[in-house]
């Protein structure tokens, strides 16, 4: 879903560059460094102002940076940065359909990103599914309390329906393969995260257990 203007007013000001400054710092902290020329993803990229922090903390080797809002994108080309051009790449998608093949990325980042997709819980599944097992996804999410509470369901716009609070995040994210690792969270406000997928993905495993008992 599209940000409308309160949104982007509240992703696009000095404030929240400053956080997600302090965020991505605590995650390269908590996770370590990529690997050497690593493919990251950042979903929902906005202006490219996560872009532009995360090149610039972390130093992948290239980083596909997704949107659904054309005019961020067109934003996000002029943000990164002198020499940061070359390892940007730019590009309209949904979350719950990536058009990248299985495996694709030794990282995935996502800033306030999983809250505004209707399909959610398959757009967490596209995550597993672009991610390489045992690589990160970075995460920062905001539940219902938050942005749904009312007063900021008056002015901010989100989908209505199967919203995620804390308990049914993190069973979704075990359900799809991943481990916390680190994590600084409120159960009222949201959470800040690192998850590793697992080396053998669920999916894998589960076809493995059933042809296992078979034999």
């Amino acid at each position: 879903m599209k940000l409308n203007w309160a949104e982007r007013w509240a992703v696009n000001n000095p404030i929240r560059v400053i956080q997600q400054g302090l965020e991505i710092r605590w995650m390269r902290k908590a996770a370590g460094d990529l690997p050497t020329g690593a493919a990251v993803l950042e979903l929902g990229c906005g202006r490219g102002a996560g872009a532009r922090l995360v090149l610039r903390e972390f130093s992948p080797g290239l980083l596909h940076a997704t949107d659904l809002d054309l005019g961020m994108l067109r934003r996000a080309a002029r943000y990164p940065g002198p020499g940061r051009h070359r390892r940007l790449r730019l590009l309209a998608a949904d979350a719950a359909r990536l058009p990248y093949p299985a495996g694709s990325f030794h990282a995935v980042f996502g800033f306030g990103v999983m809250h505004h997709v209707p399909a959610w819980r398959e757009a967490l599944g596209e995550v597993a599914r672009v991610l390489r097992p045992g690589c990160m996804y970075f995460l920062e999410e905001l539940y219902p309390s938050a942005y749904a509470n009312p007063l900021t369901r008056r002015i901010l716009l989100h989908p209505r329906s199967d919203r995620f609070e804390a308990h049914s995040w993190r069973e979704e994210l075990v359900a799809r393969g991943f481990q916390l690792l680190e994590v600084l969270e409120h159960p009222l406000v949201g959470i800040l995260g690192v998850a590793r997928l697992a080396a053998q993905p669920r999916a894998m495993a589960n076809r493995t257990e059933a042809r296992t008992a078979k034999g």
